[in-house]
């Protein structure tokens, strides 16, 4: 008998078995394993992206620029709706640039090419474009064309609302 009245290799009632416990090796993937899977993804998406993207780092340059050009648009309207003034944003392709609302000016990249599809009557010059915003948030809408290696990028402006899209371009202009 053991000290505690119960006779040896006797259970208490409602006392469980015990278990004999054996340590199981851990398995899985540290958190080192996970973090470089993940920048080896994210840098095959970057290169995949860059290679089928519009031509690389030229398409980069293009979209960053049709961006640029969007943002300005948006601000030149913005500036027409807030002074209750007509505004204009003009682009020269040509030249390679733009001048915005409040004297607000920039270049376009020299790779690629850039068009720009507007009312005739507006053109300051040959070959510039002028999109002009109304107080009431209208404009005269128009389109520039950024293109490299046959992919690009359009900004719409439209004539009735004034909103400002950038979308992939879809074929020639």
């Amino acid at each position: 008998m053991h000290a505690n009245g119960h006779p040896a290799g006797a259970q208490r009632r409602g006392a469980m078995p015990r278990v004999k416990r054996t340590r199981v090796p851990a398995s899985g993937f540290t958190l080192i394993e996970v973090m470089v899977v993940m920048v080896l993804i994210a840098a095959a998406s970057l290169l995949a992206v860059g290679a089928f993207n519009g031509g690389g780092m030229r398409g980069a340059k293009l979209h960053a620029a049709a961006r640029e050009v969007a943002a300005q648009l948006r601000f030149t309207r913005a500036v027409a709706i807030s002074s209750g003034q007509p505004q204009e944003f003009t682009i020269d392709p040509g030249a390679r640039s733009w001048r915005a609302a409040k004297g607000r000016s920039g270049d376009l990249p020299s790779a690629g090419e850039v068009v720009f599809i507007g009312a005739r009557e507006l053109r300051p010059t040959a070959g510039q474009g002028v999109v002009r915003f109304f107080p009431d948030g209208a404009a005269t809408g128009g389109r520039v064309r950024f293109l490299a290696n046959g992919a690009g990028w359009d900004v719409d402006v439209a004539w009735l609302t004034g909103e400002v899209r950038l979308q992939r371009a879809q074929g020639r202009p």
